[in-house]
């Protein structure tokens, strides 16, 4: 280390240094937003404990989405609302690595268990009589288990690259949470090889998750294919609306974000497009499986039918 080099303990988050003036109309926003993820998630959660006709696999694998959906946005939101409604920006070193590497975590088991999920719907579709004995419980927490373990090693790598860097440019960090980007900017040290071990984990987590959706919905086209009434046709792709919907959005926005030439260079345009991703979409998914899924929406119709039965008596 250079001798003029200093030991960074804390960082200041600037992110909504421009956007001053909407602070407080910011903050009630996200908390509105966070609110109704957490309410959201939660009561999928519920649901799907609470309703025997929901424990099969594929909710079992939705429930995890919805808590990872938790705590995708709750590594995030939580500090963002304390910048806003404080103005509180400075964040220690330590506070921000775990953050960095909780939503590593976060997001790459997310990209993960989208794919189990797609694997899930194809075995469901192409050989149902054989699904109870092809996806037992061994199998579900296997790959759930499988989705978290690939994410772990990912963040610990990222991770230990990302601050293994020397940080003495500055540090004021132009973000509203520590992410790669923007923390990139402030090193001194050289950092092209780190990069390099960073970006080839990011693709390789995107597109060994993207393939194995797409190679499953290849699958899954071709057996509705096969099916010879309309209304079957229908039926059966309409449990995939809901799965298909998630991934786009949580794969369009993560793709854009991380794998797009100019990363790095537009903050703005990255704050708005992590803005997206981090709170936006944990919010939208129990939201797409409960009006896009017949399944949930008659359980949730028995849930409240019980309610208002329980509440007359």
């Amino acid at each position: 280390m250079a001798e003029n080099d200093t030991v960074v303990t804390e960082f200041v988050l600037m992110g909504f240094q421009l956007w001053a003036e909407l602070q407080t109309g910011l903050f009630f926003v996200f908390l509105v937003l966070y609110l109704i993820t957490m309410g959201g998630n939660l009561g999928m959660i519920v649901l799907i404990q609470s309703d025997p006709r929901l424990q099969t696999p594929m909710y079992f694998f939705l429930s995890h989405l919805s808590f990872l959906d938790i705590c995708y946005s709750s590594v995030i939101v939580p500090q963002l609302l304390e910048t806003l409604g404080t103005d509180k920006m400075v964040i220690t070193f330590e506070r921000c690595t775990t953050q960095f590497f909780l939503f590593t975590l976060c997001a790459s088991t997310e990209c993960f268990l989208l794919a189990v999920m797609a694997y899930d719907r194809y075995v469901a579709i192409w050989n149902p009589l054989l699904y109870a004995t092809a996806m037992t419980s061994q199998t579900r927490l296997g790959l759930v288990a499988g989705a978290y373990g690939g994410a772990a090693v990912n963040s610990v790598i990222r991770t230990g690259c990302t601050f293994s860097i020397s940080f003495c440019n500055s540090k004021h960090v132009d973000f509203f949470f520590c992410d790669l980007p923007p923390l990139l900017k402030l090193a001194c040290s050289e950092t092209r090889a780190r990069e390099w071990v960073i970006y080839l984990l990011a693709f390789l987590v995107i597109t060994s998750s993207v393939s194995v959706i797409l190679i499953s919905y290849l699958f899954i086209i071709r057996a509705i294919l096969k099916i010879r009434s309309a209304g079957g046709k229908a039926k059966t792709f309409s449990t995939c609306a809901s799965h298909v919907t998630a991934v786009a959005l949580f794969f369009g926005t993560l793709i854009f974000m991380y794998l797009k030439g100019n990363m790095g260079e537009s903050l703005e345009e990255d704050k708005i497009v992590s803005v997206f991703y981090t709170v936006v979409v944990p919010m939208l998914n129990p939201i797409i499986y409960s009006l896009r899924n017949k399944e949930v929406k008659e359980a949730l119709k028995r849930v409240l039918h019980r309610m208002r039965v329980s509440q007359a008596e």
